[in-house]
């Protein structure tokens, strides 16, 4: 829960009356008795829940404190003094709230122990007036006092209602993201301090997912990598903390100077942090109209960073914001929009997507609109539709989507894997026409011509139609050599030249030069006898026919179990030194013979 409400209408007074825990901590805010920066307290409610109460400032000075607290609340405790009735910040906490997107609220009417009953009915009708159309519009209204404790027990019976309904709700105040386990966890920073013995601790709601001991978390946009080494839910110690709940979390691996207001406590290497985005904007009734590059203060999470507007349409709702400082956001976050002079809200609006593309203004305008009306299945279709070589799960996790939304495999729109498969036959056909005595295109060089950027996994998964991959070439499956007659000649008198050598074979460069064809051509046909495996290479400069190194080992299969050295080896085969080691090491990578001391066994 949050408050809102003007300064001095009793905000603090009816919190500490209703949970019994005083807010106001800091030194100047009990010397001049108002709220300067955010308080916590909580209430056990019957059952098992417990309300979270974050109180805010109602200075106008103070508007950006009170944005820190009141983003990620369920409900809002919406106060109204019952002796001044409706005030300026009045006004402005409530557009706060209806802009955040909240759903559930209370209204309260303060202080009337210092007014007549007709004076509490008078500011009763003007409240219902104020929040006439709005999710307040159906909220109860409860005239209290927090001197005298009239109206206390009946809205603490509002506040066990209506947070039932909150506990179990899918969709929380922040964003469009749900709370379940599923969802990455997010924590929005309101308070850092060191706390003696334990080191640096923050604060806040968890506004999505579970946080747990030991999680390895990373502070945004800063990018420090954090250990949790206690967790304190609502004042207490916990093994975890949910979305919801008011939540301290020591940390380790981080200096307490390192941390601030603003910052987002969320999984170590899944988001990124951004400058850019596109989203959907809701202006107030009465507000100047915007500008092209309108600066304004921008309000997310606990966060404030200077802002840039850029309209994509003098009608449509959707622009492009860029950000003075990079910050963590998700498409549906919510967010608060002040000008700067003078400094007032003027409206908000929620993300649509973080990374926008570079697109000219009406095409960007049209795509956030698909983005902004599709549903989170949708936005994954879009998002997969648009990438050129389909999105890894990890970028869309990244997005704020669920492992259960995205699954374990890359995405791929099936429309560009067809125009992807076409496009890399017709370049591995043109490989073929222009090297023809080639088994086919290295899949390397068609990675890297034609797949740049694109996961080293797409291409075998583009493969099995027209295409198929035989050790690291790629070629048509209709693929056949069509030799030359003088080609189809030298294919077989190199064969030939080795099958007659036995083990004592030529040089390979040697049989190349008299084959009857140029260099070139007779490499190539060398390596068609390699990969059809009619020639074996034993080692560097050594090839022999697959005929001989067959009977050489069926020669060796009849001594099994035999122990023999070199010399007997050379006896065996009537081969010399030169060729006697090169075989042998063969022979043992094989696993036909292996080293047993200084001499061999054959397997």
């Amino acid at each position: 829960m949050g408050t809102a409400g003007h300064i001095d209408h009793g905000k603090t007074a009816l919190v500490r009356a209703l949970t019994g825990i005083e807010t106001d901590r800091l030194k100047e805010e009990k010397a001049r008795g108002i709220s300067i920066d955010l308080g916590f307290a909580h209430l056990d409610l019957p059952g098992p829940l417990r309300a979270g109460f974050v109180d805010v400032p109602g200075h106008e000075r103070f508007v950006k404190n009170m944005l820190a607290g009141v983003t990620g609340i369920d409900i809002v405790l919406f106060v109204v003094s019952a002796e001044e009735s409706i005030k300026p910040q009045t006004r402005e906490h409530f557009d706060i709230c209806r802009l955040l997107g909240l759903e559930r609220g209370i209204i309260a009417l303060t202080k009337t122990d210092l007014v007549d009953a007709e004076m509490v009915e008078l500011v009763r009708m003007e409240v219902e007036e104020l929040v006439a159309g709005s999710f307040l519009e159906s909220a109860s209204i409860h005239a209290v006092s927090a001197i005298t404790g009239a109206g206390l027990p009946e809205l603490r019976a509002e506040i066990a209602r209506l947070g039932s309904l909150a506990s179990g709700a899918s969709k929380p105040a922040m964003g469009a993201s749900t709370r379940g386990s599923g969802f990455p966890f997010r924590l929005p920073v309101d308070r850092a301090f060191a706390m003696r013995g334990f080191g640096a601790v923050v604060t806040g709601t968890v506004a999505a997912g579970t946080v747990r001991l030991e999680d390895e978390l990373e502070l945004y946009p800063d990018g420090h990598r954090v250990r949790v080494r206690g967790i304190q839910a609502h004042g207490a110690a916990a093994a975890t903390a949910g979305a919801g709940q008011r939540t301290a979390i020591n940390l380790a691996g981080v200096e307490v100077g390192q941390l601030r207001r603003g910052q987002t406590l969320a999984p170590a290497g899944v988001f990124r942090a951004t400058r850019d985005a596109g989203v959907r904007l809701e202006m107030l009734e009465g507000a100047p109209p915007l500008k092209a590059r309108t600066p304004v203060h921008f309000h997310v999470g606990t966060a404030e960073v200077e802002a840039e507007i850029r309209l994509l349409d003098a009608v449509a709702p959707y622009a492009r914001l860029v950000l003075a400082e990079p910050l963590l956001l998700l498409p549906g976050d919510r967010f608060i929009l002040r000008r700067f002079s003078p400094v007032e809200t003027i409206g908000g609006g929620w993300v649509i997507d973080p990374y926008p593309p570079q697109l000219r203004r009406g095409p960007l305008a049209a795509r956030l609109e698909r983005l902004d009306t599709a549903g989170r299945a949708g936005q994954i279709k879009l998002l997969v539709e648009e990438a050129p070589f389909g999105l890894q799960p990890a970028e869309l996790l990244a997005r704020g989507f669920t492992t259960t939304e995205v699954g374990a495999s890359p995405l791929i729109d099936p429309a560009r894997v067809l125009a992807l498969r076409k496009k890399l036959a017709a370049v591995v056909a043109e490989f073929h026409r222009e090297h023809p005595l080639a088994p086919g295109m290295p899949k390397e060089e068609l990675r890297s011509r034609e797949l740049a950027g694109a996961p080293a996994t797409l291409l075998d998964s583009l493969l099995g139609e027209e295409l198929v991959a035989e050790a690291e070439v790629v070629r048509l499956k209709s693929h056949r050599l069509h030799l030359k007659q003088d080609e189809d000649a030298a294919l077989t008198k190199i064969e030939n030249a080795f099958a007659q050598a036995g083990l004592a074979v030529p040089a390979a460069d040697d049989v190349l030069a008299s084959c009857g064809v140029e260099a070139g051509r007779a490499k190539t046909l060398l390596s068609l006898l390699l990969r059809d495996g009619r020639l074996v290479r034993i080692g560097a400069g050594l090839i022999y026919h697959r005929d001989a190194v067959g009977q050489l080992k069926q020669a060796l299969a009849a001594r099994r179990g035999q122990r023999f050295g070199v010399a007997e080896f050379k006896e065996w085969t009537g081969v010399s030194r030169k060729f006697a080691i090169p075989l042998l090491e063969f022979l043992d990578r094989e696993r036909i013979t292996r080293r047993d001391g200084d001499a061999r066994l054959i397997a």
